[in-house]
């Protein structure tokens, strides 16, 4: 099996953080630096990560939990300006230091943050291939015409490329402001203030509230919930888990 592949399983990080590690040279399999793309036998080969061993009897219960991040926590785990994290909102976590978020939110930006620490899921979600849509509420300063509108619907050329379609819902919009429903299938850096820049306004708020079939509801900033079984079920089924 892949290395990413099983240590995303065994709850260590996603295989993308995990590819980092190795690049870095902090995995080693049988006393040498782990290789990009190397296949493991969890049965036979001694993996360790930053020193520690990985062993199957160490697989954590899968965790899921869904948080309203807010305004000015890093969606990451650590931080090395001290500044708070989203893993600092997980207390009820049995092993909070396992889990991971799926994608990021800026730090200006709230809303829907899923961490879980099941590394299979967290890969088909963020994986361009199965386009999970993201929903987004965004309050916006600056005048947005009827041909702004249609050209953030079909896509905008940003300096990575032509953006994919989105669904744009228009809430309310007034002469120099206007508050919108986004929903795009990409996960790019800063995406949505990256396009209403491009057609001449500004973003102001920025609020995440839908991630595939997961909904933030009414939760509050700060507040985090664990997974129901249906949500669990519908992120799987979404992906084809």
């Amino acid at each position: 099996m892949r290395i990413n592949k099983w240590l995303a399983r065994m709850g260590v990080a996603s295989r993308r953080k995990i590819d980092e590690l190795i690049e870095e040279g902090k995995i080693l399999v049988n006393d040498e630096p782990a290789e990009l793309g190397m296949d493991v036998d969890p049965q036979k080969d001694r993996v360790e990560v930053d020193g520690e061993v990985v062993a199957i009897e160490d697989k954590p219960e899968l965790e899921y939990w869904k948080l309203y991040k807010p305004p000015g926590v890093v969606s990451t785990v650590s931080d090395p300006e001290g500044r708070k994290t989203v893993l600092d909102l997980l207390k009820d976590s049995k092993d909070a230091e396992r889990l991971f978020p799926v994608g990021r939110l800026d730090i200006e930006s709230e809303g829907l943050l899923l961490m879980t620490n099941d590394g299979a899921l967290t890969q088909k979600l963020t994986h361009p291939k199965y386009e999970v849509p993201k929903e987004y509420l965004a309050w916006i300063n600056g005048r947005l015409t009827g041909t702004a509108l249609s050209r953030l619907s079909r896509g905008v050329k940003l300096i990575d490329g032509k953006t994919a379609p989105a669904e744009i819902k228009v809430i309310f919009r007034e002469q120099d402001r206007s508050k919108l429903s986004i929903t795009i299938t990409e996960g790019r850096n800063h995406q949505i203030r990256r396009m209403i820049a491009k057609v001449g306004a500004t973003v102001v708020r920025l609020k995440r509230t839908k991630l595939g079939t997961l909904e933030l509801g009414k939760m509050k900033e700060g507040e985090v919930k664990r997974l129901t079984q249906e949500e669990v079920a519908g992120l799987n089924q979404l992906v084809e888990l």
